[in-house]
């Protein structure tokens, strides 16, 4: 692998997506061609229906193209078998949901911990390393509080903490403030950018919220399952949200 080469944390070339429904074909992606830098802040935007989280899915390696290739920090994923997949997930990328996801039964720290125990890490060690993170995201004193007695925002938390427990290349996160409050959508935000500078992890973010986009790096727009725009700069995001 070349030192190019291995500063790409995610890449895909060719890749389509079609959804088969009796005799309807729906082409939700077309060709897409995309590499994400380790340490880079990507959002995807673009309306609703235009492909976002289908293709977050496949850069994840949760759903299987129609044509194209995926890699992940090099490794072509459609050599891998679902098992394989999953390892390499759980050892490269972490995931942030618009619906957090957390097990209702687990305290803060349980849920944080999984990514982990799914490793075979020793469970003192997994309570360690979670304890940390939840530290970093502001939530030392929440550990054993179950998620029925955290806020929308303190779950959101928990649920970027878990991301990261496992120090993973790159985060995949899907509209991850579309059920929070413009306060708490900001201070998700602000910890997001601050995780990102400190750890150097990536993060590839869908949205539909255009009062975030100077935060980023890059910002693609999605429509009709194709980037309709590549907008690098800071004079280009600022086209897009008088757009």
């Amino acid at each position: 692998m070349t030192n190019e080469n291995s500063n790409k944390i995610l890449q895909c070339t060719g890749l389509s997506k079609t959804y088969h429904d009796g005799t309807l074909n729906v082409e939700v992606l077309k060709n897409i061609d995309l590499s994400v830098d380790r340490g880079e802040m990507l959002a995807i935007i673009g309306p609703s229906g235009s492909g976002k989280s289908t293709l977050l899915h496949l850069l994840g390696g949760l759903d299987q193209p129609t044509a194209g290739k995926v890699r992940i920090c090099g490794r072509d994923i459609e050599k891998f078998s679902e098992t394989q997949k999953g390892l390499l997930r759980n050892r490269h990328l972490g995931f942030v949901y618009q619906f957090h996801h957390l097990l209702p039964e687990f305290d803060a720290l349980e849920n944080v911990a999984i990514p982990l125990l799914l490793r075979d890490i020793d469970p003192k060690e997994a309570t360690l390393k979670s304890r940390e993170i939840l530290k970093q995201v502001g939530l030392a004193a929440r550990e054993k509080h179950r998620v029925g007695e955290l806020s929308g925002g303190e779950r959101q938390r928990v649920a970027i903490a878990r991301a990261l427990v496992t120090h993973p290349d790159c985060v995949l996160a899907d509209e991850p403030t579309g059920n929070l409050d413009h306060k708490t959508a900001t201070q998700i935000y602000d910890l997001i950018s601050e995780l990102n500078r400190t750890l150097h992890v990536s993060f590839v973010i869908v949205t539909h919220d255009l009062s975030w986009i100077k935060r980023f790096n890059r910002v693609l727009h999605l429509e009709n399952g194709k980037f309709t725009t590549h907008q690098e700069t800071r004079e280009s995001r600022n086209l897009i949200i008088q757009e």
